[in-house]
């Protein structure tokens, strides 16, 4: 099974964003950060600015969030970022003439759009704000155990 790492990136560089807003956020600075190649950077960034979560400006590396990061919720950056929508997928080749392969896909549906509605509730509670809080809360624990 194949799976996304979009909306981790995503949500990673306006993290990084606004974590680092007075220094170098070139996309190579920030795909070091994530661990990944400049494109794939500035292909979140033009999802993330095509649903005004963030602005750019061509020729400069001076990207900034278009809310504060208490504004912009988890299920934001997942709308901004998911290919289709959809946290869970169907397979639609199973064979209709067995009682299981004929009636699995809407069974199937009806289940995964509750889980849907479910997770996006929960998306839309968090926000980058509290991700950035305990990214700091985090990031002081490792320092202290270093000490």
């Amino acid at each position: 099974m194949r799976y996304s790492h979009k909306l981790s990136d995503a949500v990673h560089i306006l993290a990084y964003i606004d974590i680092y807003h007075d220094q170098n956020l070139a996309s190579t600075a920030i795909a070091a950060s994530v661990e990944s190649n400049p494109a794939l950077v500035r292909r979140l960034m033009v999802a993330l600015r095509r649903a005004k979560l963030l602005t750019t400006q061509q020729g400069a590396a001076q990207p900034r969030l278009t809310r504060t990061p208490s504004e912009i919720t988890l299920l934001d950056v997942y709308r901004a970022v998911a290919d289709d929508g959809n946290l869970l997928h169907v397979d639609d080749k199973t064979n209709p003439q067995c009682i299981v392969g004929g009636n699995i896909q809407e069974t199937l549906r009806e289940a995964y759009q509750e889980v849907q509605q479910a997770a996006e509730a929960q998306m839309a509670q968090i926000t980058l704000a509290t991700l950035i809080t305990q990214i700091w809360a985090r990031q002081r624990q490792r320092e202290a155990a270093e000490r």
